[in-house]
């Protein structure tokens, strides 16, 4: 039994990561100060012996003796990161100082939950882990993108400065069940857009393409690069490369909601990457031959089926 830290365990990611460490015989501290969080995630964990509830933001020190960290907390849609842009730079870049501290002193390892905003809006396509990015440091996004993009710097110096043992990904856009519904990604937006019978709004032309992975790949490429040996350290691309246009994503959609909602569209807000492909050759090398398992069909199912139960 390893006892393991999960910062932002009560989010979407994070309850399902914990979820899994549960069963998998460890025990488990989540920490949440519920920004995007909610209790309503984890209850089912709550009655676990080996389950720790937190109220804690990252921002603040916390101590514990712990095995492995999970550093996941932030918020990671525009909505919630825009709402307080200064709050979400702290959160990456503070929270990631005070989590390498606490690393360092007990001698834990931890991985970093980046993301592919670190690419900003790409110029090469697919985006391999090589691929430095194309971020707009002053624009509406930065304080995601340029925060995530520090706290890798924090990591990688910890590690070469201090010995703290590192794990890096990036992480491609993830949906599934206990997605926020109004948390403004594509996903729940459509889903919820046609399950209410509003329109589906798609900003720009539709044309831009996103890659979307079911939240239990993600969570086992996680637990297998925190398995990984000492030597690996990251940064590994971790998502879906199926890739879609918006509309053929709203299509799929109303098709599998039988919704009668119409598509319409909005100007494409600053910034908006036009493409998004994770280049996961890396990831299938060093984890155990590691892929997405779940298509975009049998992913939507189950959303679909989540949220017409929460609605």
């Amino acid at each position: 039994m390893k006892k393991i830290l999960v910062t932002g365990g009560a989010g979407f990611i994070g309850s399902h990561l914990c979820e899994r460490l549960l069963k998998e015989g460890n025990e488990v501290i989540c920490l949440d100060n519920y920004f995007t969080g909610s209790k309503k995630n984890i209850l089912h964990l709550l009655e676990n012996p080996f389950f720790e509830l937190v109220r804690h933001d990252i921002t603040e020190p916390y101590y514990a003796e712990v095995d492995e960290i999970y550093n996941l907390a932030c918020p990671a849609s525009p909505i919630h990161y825009q709402h307080d842009p200064i709050k979400t730079i702290n959160t990456s870049v503070v929270g990631a100082t005070n989590m390498l501290g606490l690393a360092k002193r007990v001698n834990a390892k931890i991985l970093q939950a980046s993301t592919s905003e670190v690419y900003g809006d790409p110029t090469v396509h697919p985006q391999p882990e090589s691929y430095w990015g194309n971020v707009n440091p002053i624009g509406l996004r930065s304080c995601y993108d340029e925060g995530k993009r520090c706290a890798e710097s924090l990591f990688i110096n910890y590690h070469k400065q201090k010995d703290v043992r590192i794990k890096i990904i990036r992480i491609f856009n993830t949906y599934g069940t206990r997605m926020n519904a109004n948390d403004g990604r594509v996903i729940s937006n459509f889903i919820v857009q046609a399950l209410k019978g509003e329109n589906l709004t798609i900003y720009g032309d539709g044309k831009q393409t996103r890659s979307f992975q079911y939240v239990d790949d993600l969570v086992e490429a996680m637990i297998r690069m925190m398995n990984t040996s000492e030597d690996v350290i990251g940064p590994i691309n971790i998502g879906n490369p199926g890739e879609f246009s918006m509309l053929e994503l709203a299509e799929k959609v109303l098709k599998m909601t039988n919704s009668t909602s119409k598509i319409i569209f909005k100007p494409l807000p600053e910034d908006d990457p036009l493409q998004r492909r994770p280049d996961i050759s890396l990831a299938k090398e060093t984890l155990d031959n590691w892929e997405p398992k779940i298509n975009i069909d049998e992913g939507l199912e189950r959303v679909v089926a989540y949220f017409k139960s929460v609605l």
